[in-house]
């Protein structure tokens, strides 16, 4: 599978290495986010190897929460070199996601 889940530790080397990444701050506990889990899931297939696609358990890892500044879930953060450009807060459709991507790609 294309997605990745990560840990702090991991987290500033995969996605500086990547030229482009998008990252999905969730919660097991979340509604909303196990609602976008499918979209997620189906844009890292699709974009697998053109874009890194990730994802971030905020209980697990609260330090990666705290700074990207992620104050409610879902939250996902593109960012291009380890450098966040853009966001998207909540539950939307896969083209809001995928049209963030082929913009940068």
């Amino acid at each position: 599978m294309a997605i990745q889940h990560f840990k702090t530790a991991e987290f500033d080397a995969a996605v500086e290495a990547a030229p482009l990444a998008m990252v999905d701050f969730w919660a097991g506990w979340c509604g909303p986010c196990k609602m976008l889990s499918p979209v997620v899931e189906s844009i890292a297939e699709a974009y697998e190897g053109r874009a890194l696609v990730g994802k971030v358990n905020v209980d697990e890892e609260p330090e990666l929460a705290r700074r990207f500044g992620v104050m409610s879930i879902p939250t996902v953060v593109f960012l291009k070199e380890g450098r966040e450009f853009d966001r998207k807060v909540g539950v939307m459709s896969a083209e809001s996601f995928t049209a963030v991507l082929d913009g940068n790609l």
